[in-house]
């Protein structure tokens, strides 16, 4: 649980819900420092201005919804509306605390740790906002992999997005942070980083960015497998991730028909 101090993600949300002008700033564990005044309106964004990739995405949500670090609600909401039954979970209080009012129904303080079977079975899992970066660590991100197969249901769908850092123009400055992270043994997209705003600042955390060719790397034997991918401008992409099937007499997963 993240102390008032520490959600600095959930006072700025919280702040521009509220009508104040908010600038969300990201700091490295090198230094390199990134404000951006643009990213809260994203969080609390309608529908008709969402990016291209998402509108072709949201369809393949199906059933009972998890959306993990859910922030401001936004994808929970435009499916709780279409009937979907929704459960939103984020580690901020004051995010939890924005989707209440603004009518979330079903909306929890929990980590991507602690996300398993007691919060029952699911149809379709949400990593929007390049929330695949959640997982913080290819060991993690394998480990949750598993994790959420047990509590999912046949054909379920995991509705993922993360940023290409292969994909070109590259700055010589992040070059250099994956170059370094190499050199440390981490992925080169595994970012060391903090939100700050004002005098809040979460705790240090890993961050994980991959390419898609990292991504199919991950899902080996876990269970799961790539539908397909949606692309748009720049290096953000989602991807559409389906369940394998498990064959019990050969210990092994098998894809699909």
């Amino acid at each position: 649980m993240l102390t008032n101090r520490q959600d600095a993600y959930g006072h700025q949300l919280y702040d521009f819900y509220k009508g104040q002008p908010v600038i969300e700033c990201v700091e490295r564990d090198d230094g390199y420092i990134d404000p951006s005044p643009t990213l809260p309106e994203y969080y609390l964004s309608e529908y008709k201005d969402w990016t291209h990739r998402e509108k072709k995405a949201v369809p393949y949500a199906k059933g009972r919804v998890l959306d993990i670090g859910c922030g401001g609600g936004r994808w929970s909401l435009y499916l709780q509306k279409k009937g979907h039954d929704v459960l939103g979970v984020d580690i901020s209080p004051l995010a939890v605390k924005v989707c209440k009012l603004r009518g979330l129904n079903n909306v929890m303080v929990r980590p991507i740790s602690e996300i398993d079977s007691r919060l029952g079975k699911f149809d379709t899992i949400l990593m929007i906002g390049n929330n695949f970066g959640l997982f913080g660590s290819f060991k993690r991100a394998r480990q949750s992999l598993k994790r959420f197969y047990e509590m999912t249901n046949p054909g379920v769908r995991i509705i993922a997005e993360s940023l290409d850092i292969y994909k070109p123009p590259v700055d010589p400055l992040h070059r250099r942070y994956h170059l370094r992270n190499r050199k440390l043994g981490r992925m080169p997209g595994q970012v060391r980083m903090r939100l700050r705003y004002r005098t809040f600042a979460t705790p240090w955390f890993d961050y994980l960015l991959v390419s898609k060719n990292q991504m199919r790397t991950i899902l080996q034997g876990t269970g799961w497998k790539i539908n397909r991918f949606i692309d748009g401008p720049g290096p953000a992409y989602v991807a559409i991730i389906e369940k394998e099937v498990f064959s019990r007499s050969s210990g092994r997963f098998h894809k699909r028909n």
